[in-house]
């Protein structure tokens, strides 16, 4: 018989699950095609915030002794999930290519859109665990979930780039104040993808070796890219490739609302001779809405990743007000003011003149760096 230590531990275990519900939903929107297929975005957009209403906010910080013998159940839903999300992917793909009669073409690409939901909110998250850890098996999961949403850059510019230059000019992900999305995102597919390579080309000229040598990640990236193509392709033709790259498109369209959302406004002080003072809690928007942290396994407690990015996820530590900025929503309702540029401003504007005043009351005029004029190093 399982103990009650076990069965309590079991039950808060089980949430961090609940991305799998996805799966079997995701086929049924198939059969049933129309308007339900919009039940995939009402699920992950806006289910999950109603249900932060109702469970609220968890300002609990784990014991990382009694969590630490459960670890591996905590992690087994990210090392499953690559799997699950391949026989996701192009089995839709290979089902849409049979042109079932009752679906039209426009929920053909209804469906590749709210697939893209799911590999961006989920897999491109469980992406962003595993590949901050040191285990090569976990970080190969990582670069084959990239690779299914054209993204695999990604590693090379969250690990090398954003978590080392995070609220500095140098970062292209950190929005700057009063930065629309709607510059932002256009601005960061550029800016991401050219500051992965020259980190890569960088790393390889401090070892006196080329560009094209084997070790540069960028051979791995584009091979696993090309190879999700190319499967596409065999599958589906032409159509699955465009449906495969329609769901590339809105899973990183979901990743970028929330790089925006993450750091928006938030920068580290200026110490002179291009140097920034180290990382801290408040340089990243913290959220410990209960809900949505299980559907996005704790990535709201970015305040913490960035202060600790070996922690795994279900360690991760919450702050108070005074030690680190808090979000009003979690990530789905700041993602839906964020498509809303006004209204995100007249949200979020106040909330970092606030940060602002109260971490560096000596910053008189924040136009430097709000324009990025500080040197950057």
């Amino acid at each position: 018989m399982f103990g009650s230590s076990y069965v309590t531990r079991f039950a808060d275990i089980v949430p961090f699950w609940v991305s799998l519900c996805l799966i079997p939903l995701m086929f049924m929107v198939t059969q049933w095609g129309g308007w339900s297929i919009l039940l995939i975005v009402a699920v992950t957009w806006w289910l999950f915030p109603a249900l932060d209403l109702v469970f609220g906010r968890n300002r609990d910080n784990p014991d990382e002794a009694a969590v630490s013998g459960y670890l591996f159940w905590y992690r087994a839903i990210t090392l499953i999930w690559t799997p699950f999300q391949f026989l996701l992917v192009f089995g839709l793909i290979a089902y849409l290519a049979r042109s079932p009669a009752h679906l039209s073409m426009g929920e053909h690409i209804a469906l590749a859109a709210a697939l893209g939901v799911i590999t961006g909110m989920v897999g491109i998250n469980y992406s962003h665990e595993l590949m901050h850890r040191a285990n090569r098996l976990e970080r190969n999961l990582a670069d084959i979930l990239l690779a299914m949403v054209l993204y695999s850059h990604f590693r090379t510019e969250h690990l090398v780039v954003h978590h080392i230059h995070v609220a500095t000019p140098r970062d292209p992900v950190t929005a700057r104040y009063n930065e629309g999305f709607h510059r932002f995102f256009p601005r960061v597919l550029v800016q991401c993808f050219r500051s992965a390579w020259r980190a890569e080309a960088g790393r390889l000229q401090k070892r006196g070796l080329p560009l094209w040598h084997r070790s540069n990640p960028f051979w791995r990236y584009a091979v696993l890219q090309a190879a999700m193509v190319g499967l596409a392709y065999l599958l589906g033709g032409g159509w699955g490739v465009l449906l495969f790259i329609v769901q590339a498109f809105v899973a990183v369209l979901h990743l970028e609302i929330t790089n925006y959302i993450e750091h928006y406004g938030l920068t580290r002080a200026y110490q002179g001779a291009g140097k920034y003072e180290h990382v801290k809690p408040h340089h990243s928007w913290n959220s410990d809405h209960m809900a949505t942290n299980w559907l996005l396994i704790n990535l709201q407690r970015h305040s913490d990743h960035h202060y600790r990015p070996d922690r795994v996820y279900p360690l991760l530590q919450t702050y108070d007000d005074a030690e680190a900025p808090q979000l009003p929503f979690g990530y789905p309702v700041m993602g839906i003011l964020a498509l809303c540029p006004p209204l995100w401003r007249r949200v979020m504007n106040p909330k970092v003149r606030d940060w602002r005043r109260n971490h560096y009351p000596q910053i008189k005029d924040w136009t430097p760096y709000t324009k990025g004029l500080l040197q950057s190093g």
